[in-house]
């Protein structure tokens, strides 16, 4: 990403193939990322998150800014550490960005992640540029977070489509169904 100085942003990955582990960590080094820590599934992701926020001098890293995760792990899978950041009490960042990493990209995986709060969704195999884009995206242009009795997470529209009549897409913080947060 040249041009963009990507030296302050610590990421997480959470991949259970040390092979694709290595390959995330390399490439989020090559894009500038000097801050990286990667951890074999999504039980280890939680445990090192709460050290990071309790402990920071301890776990290595200041505070987790990104987290790249794979989907099929175990004991604690990708979707399942995306639920614990999104709503679980002991979370404390729950606006945190989330890239979902899976080789399984078919539509029904997609709409469960975007459902669980997901920010991006990123198949594998996956380039280096792919990768780019995907922090780019979380990086300089956040969506703010909505919140209402069965979704938490990013807003999910993502394109402006000309329409006429009265805008009800539009939301503001009157809006008695939608509490909006700015990240």
């Amino acid at each position: 990403m040249s041009g963009i100085d990507l030296s302050r942003i610590s990421i997480l990955v959470v991949e259970d193939s040390p092979f694709i582990r290595a390959l995330l960590v390399n490439s989020v080094r090559i894009l500038g990322v000097q801050s990286v820590r990667s951890v074999d599934d999504g039980a280890e992701a939680i445990e090192f998150i709460k050290l990071v926020e309790e402990n920071p001098m301890k776990a290595g890293m200041m505070s987790v800014d990104i987290v790249i995760s794979d989907w099929e792990m175990s004991p604690v899978n990708g979707l399942m550490l995306l639920r614990w950041i999104r709503r679980h009490k002991d979370s404390k960042d729950r606006f945190k960005p989330f890239i979902m990493l899976t080789g399984y990209s078919e539509p029904k995986r997609v709409h469960e992640a975007r459902e669980m709060g997901v920010t991006e969704f990123m198949s594998k195999p996956f380039s280096v540029n792919a990768l780019a884009d995907k922090l780019k995206s979380v990086i300089f242009k956040p969506r703010q977070f909505v919140h209402t009795s069965s979704y938490f997470g990013p807003d999910r529209r993502r394109q402006e489509i000309p329409y006429s009549g009265e805008d009800r897409r539009k939301l503001s913080y009157n809006s008695p169904e939608v509490e909006i947060v700015n990240v």
